[in-house]
């Protein structure tokens, strides 16, 4: 187990990186965001959110990864 470090810098990085993973398999499935927040049943801001790196719940994530077919694991790898 390892401690987190002292200061929270570190989060906007791996939230940049879920929202450009996400990104990267939208698009490689040629599908727009509009699409993606229909099928996924959600708000079309939070997609935008989402790839933006902002702060995202596990259940828009959970749903993200579902319309994209991938495992929540390829978006937080």
């Amino acid at each position: 187990m390892r401690d987190l470090p002292d200061d929270d810098e570190w989060t906007p990085d791996r939230l940049r990186a879920i929202g450009d993973r996400v990104r990267v398999a939208r698009l490689r499935q040629n599908l727009t965001q509009d699409q993606v927040w229909q099928a996924a049943r959600i708000d079309r801001r939070t997609v935008q959110n989402v790839e933006a790196g902002r702060e995202m719940k596990v259940s828009t994530l959970l749903r993200i990864a579902w319309v994209l077919e991938l495992s929540p694991a390829d978006l937080m790898d």
